[in-house]
């Protein structure tokens, strides 16, 4: 990808729910105002285990502002790429492949893969696995202004890790007076 576009037009996104990957990642860009939650499901249970009848707090929730850019294909029957800036700065560059495979590339220079599947009912599910730890993620649209995103990390002999759930709403500027 050499460089971002404009923001999508209303013909690149429409319809709704996106029915391609192409117009799923057009969809996407904007500037949202997200709330995250995570939960380490390993350290819930050990504290669980220690705490047993008393109230366990074993998740954190941060607010921040996620500014994702919808990157232009290469060539002809590619669906292009997303950038993701989150509220930390460093952006994440994931580039989608015709075939069914993305790449990611963070800030730090590691390069992940993985694979994408656009679901009938307009969700995007994102599998992608690292030094034997799987991810995966799903990202859906409630209303045109409203994404969520889960994500569950699953330790290679099963075990469920880390997750996630964010609700993102985007930022729509008032039209110049």
């Amino acid at each position: 990808m050499t460089s971002a576009t404009e923001p999508p037009t209303a013909a690149m996104i429409a319809p709704f729910p996106p029915e391609t990957i192409a117009g799923f990642l057009a969809f996407c860009a904007g500037d949202w105002l997200s709330l995250r939650s995570r939960f380490s499901l390993e350290e819930a249970s050990a504290e669980a285990r220690q705490a047993e009848q008393e109230e366990v707090s074993w998740h954190s929730s941060e607010r921040g502002e996620l500014q994702v850019t919808y990157l232009a294909p290469e060539g002809d029957g590619e669906p292009g790429g997303l950038e993701i800036t989150p509220p930390s700065g460093g952006s994440h560059r994931l580039l989608f492949l015709p075939d069914g495979g993305f790449q990611g590339h963070a800030p730090d220079g590691a390069v992940s893969t993985g694979r994408w599947q656009l679901w009938p009912d307009g969700s995007l599910e994102l599998t992608s696995e690292r030094a034997g730890t799987s991810v995966q993620e799903r990202i859906w649209f409630t209303k045109a202004n409203l994404r969520l995103r889960s994500s569950v990390e699953h330790h290679p002999d099963g075990r469920p890790g880390r997750a996630s759930f964010s609700s993102e709403i985007r930022r729509v500027s008032r039209p110049a007076s």
